[in-house]
């Protein structure tokens, strides 16, 4: 065959046998007229088989008219494209197996016309090391993420620096992290690489921006998205985004209940995330997942830890502030009774009196918010709690605001401590007022809400609420302040118009009745608040609107360590009918029951000054005396370390500072229970 060819034909076909690569040469309509043996054996065809064929049949189907195309511009355009400069394409056997490999082109004039040779290397070998070098370069950058992460002392400042380090691992001109918002529609950017303002304002306020990305990231079994997919979806999301970027890839953050947000990542040039770099891409999201939610868990323990602070501070004043108050409280109620009907002095005991009752609420507030406060929860009927505060808030609320609190009928009962409850519904209500200062709407509603399963709901348990909702059409909240509302002391008020605690103690009673507190706003067309409480499991509406008599004649065993609070409880007593007797400590009080003969109830403080506590006094009287009812007291029933009110069992309580009716009817209540009335 060679013989018919000048010797310089044939040492041109001994060279292109010669070469290591696979040699191919093709003409203009990309069909192949010569090739070498290595191109027959590395592409699995027999001798002679190739020659006639179009070179697009040595690449995978998908592929094939992408390269008619690259192959018409190239012949157009000839040019020398040497080995180390080539690019990498995809070739296929006669069998079907694809491998890697990578070409050099260069024109060659023929007699019959311009030809194109092509030299072709099985990079299999090749591709793999440099993958191996890539995922371990992969791998270093990760681990310095992680301990860049885990090491930081303010890990918000830590992320910040997150898309710069992607950035340049992936020598990509531009990342972003993109939480969900927490308090509306739509996304938040908390840290950012080489993206405009316009363009990050674009993803934050599209809604669906985080369910349209975390759809597009694959599964650990599926094959990553068609590249040009993200882009294409993130240029009808972000107008504003540059037509430079060519390519796009996203991985999700994941939460328990979903994604949290999104690490997305851009770049010039179509094809930049192939697997590794997508798999690189979800271990940074990972990452950062982990770190932001060993943020919040830190957060969320720094504040139980600001919480407890304030409990004890609280709780460590909470007992002798509302002894005083209850001195002060009573002297003012005795003085009621004793001065003539002069309405000057009536008026000044009744503005002591009202400082009584503020300083009270304050430290209620405190103890509510610190979940230190110990709660009485009863069965509430919904509907006349509801009817009340509809009454009372229509009365003394602005004219302007119009004043709607009801609910149907069907809506069960409420399990909670009935004064709380009405407390949380007047601060929130006066908030709502607070921000109409124009007039307005405010509307108080409930409805039942039941919760089958912790997936149905992860903020509940399993069971029946009811669901108070505090709604008004206001001023609204900005989301910077909406962050911070249910801080202790955080108001937005004037000085000595607010003291900070109106929200955090509406918080802290809902979740220590176990509950949950929900709260949305938006500025200029209002705020929403939202109590889910547990509900009852019946009352009746004779048994919620019964009120015991306040009187009595029993004799009353008063214990009570400070002479003048006990003076006090000793002197109402008198006024109400009933014969007091006093101790001013647990000893005392042992050895006057085991004297006197009659003793019908024992009405006790729990925090004592000796040894023995309130309830371990009401436990031995009642190992002599098993009937005997007693009636609790406290300004701060937690006061001593070690009380577990849960050993006593069911009990009331009457806390300090009380007024002479209060002690009335707690009195009464517990003779009556105990004795069967």
């Amino acid at each position: 065959m060679f013989s018919k060819h000048p010797p310089d034909a044939d040492l041109f076909r001994s060279l292109f046998e010669a070469a290591p690569d696979a040699m191919i040469v093709v003409d203009r309509q990309g069909v192949i007229v010569l090739t070498n043996a290595h191109a027959e054996r590395l592409f699995g065809y027999a001798a002679g088989t190739l020659v006639g064929r179009r070179v697009e049949a040595l690449l995978p189907a998908s592929l094939r008219q992408v390269h008619i195309a690259h192959r018409a511009h190239y012949v157009s355009h000839p040019r020398e494209r040497t080995m180390g400069a080539g690019y990498e394409l995809t070739g296929i056997r006669a069998d079907g197996q694809s491998f890697p490999v990578e070409i050099g082109l260069s024109p060659v004039v023929a007699s019959q016309g311009t030809l194109y040779a092509a030299s072709i290397r099985d990079i299999s070998e090749t591709q793999r090391v440099r993958q191996a070098q890539e995922r371990a370069r992969f791998d270093a950058a990760i681990a310095q993420m992680g301990r860049h992460l885990l090491e930081a002392t303010y890990h918000e400042k830590a992320i910040d620096e997150i898309p710069g380090l992607v950035a340049t691992t992936l020598d990509i001109p531009a990342t972003a992290i993109l939480l969900n918002h927490p308090y509306r529609a739509g996304s938040r950017t908390i840290a950012s690489r080489g993206l405009p303002q316009a363009a990050l304002e674009d993803l934050s306020n599209s809604p669906a921006l985080l369910n349209v990305m975390c759809g597009q990231v694959p599964g650990a079994d599926e094959q990553p998205p068609v590249q040009g997919n993200v882009i294409e979806v993130l240029r009808g999301m972000c107008p504003s985004l540059s037509q430079n970027y060519q390519d796009a890839a996203i991985a999700s953050l994941p939460d328990r209940h979903g994604p949290m947000g999104i690490l997305l990542a851009l770049a010039h040039q179509n094809g930049s995330f192939d697997r590794d770099r997508l798999n690189f891409l979800q271990s940074v999201a990972n990452i950062l997942a982990a770190s932001i939610q060993r943020g919040r868990s830190e957060e969320q323990l720094a504040h139980s830890q600001r919480l407890d602070a304030l409990g004890q501070l609280t709780g460590g004043i909470a007992h002798d502030f509302n002894n005083l108050l209850t001195v002060i409280s009573g002297n003012l109620q005795l003085l009621e009774i004793d001065v003539p009907g002069d309405p000057a002095t009536r008026k000044t005991l009744a503005s002591a009196a009202r400082a009584v009752e503020r300083g009270a609420a304050l430290t209620r507030k405190l103890l509510a918010f610190s979940r230190r406060q110990h709660l009485l929860p009863r069965a509430v009927r919904t509907v006349q709690l509801l009817a009340d505060l509809n009454e009372m808030l229509g009365r003394t609320l602005d004219e302007r605001i119009t004043v709607t609190a009801e609910c149907s009928d069907e809506v069960p009962a409420v399990y909670a401590d009935e004064g709380e409850l009405e407390t949380a519904l007047i601060n929130l209500a006066l908030n709502a007022r607070d921000a109409m200062p124009r007039g307005g709407r405010l509307a108080i509603a409930a409805r039942s809400y039941n919760v089958a399963s912790v997936e149905e709901d992860p903020r509940l348990a399993p069971g029946a609420y009811v669901v108070f909702t505090v709604s008004d059409n206001g001023e609204g909240i900005p989301a910077e302040i909406l962050e911070h509302v249910l801080e202790p002391f955080f108001t937005t008020k004037e000085a000595g118009k607010g003291s900070g605690l109106g929200l955090s103690m509406v918080y802290g009673f809902v979740k220590q009745s176990g509950g949950h507190f929900h709260i949305e706003s938006q500025v200029g067309h209002g705020t929403r608040v939202e109590l889910f409480l547990p509900a009852a499991a019946s009352v009746s509406a004779t048994e919620a609107l019964s009120v015991p008599s306040r009187h009595g004649h029993e004799t009353v065993l008063v214990v009570e360590d400070e002479q003048e609070v006990r003076r006090v409880a000793v002197a109402f007593l008198r006024t109400l009918g009933y014969v007091p007797c006093e101790a001013g400590d647990a000893a005392t009080a042992l050895e006057h029951l085991a004297k006197r003969s009659k003793v019908d109830l024992l009405f006790t403080d729990i925090v004592l000054g000796g040894e023995m506590t309130g309830f371990e006094l009401a436990m031995k009287a009642r190992e002599k005396h098993p009937r005997l009812p007693v009636l609790f007291t406290s300004g701060y029933e937690y006061a001593s370390m070690g009380i577990d009110t849960r050993a006593f069992g069911t009990f009331e309580l009457l806390r300090k500072p009380y007024r002479r009716e209060q002690l009335g009817v707690a009195v009464r209540r517990a003779l009556d229970r105990d004795s069967g009335k």
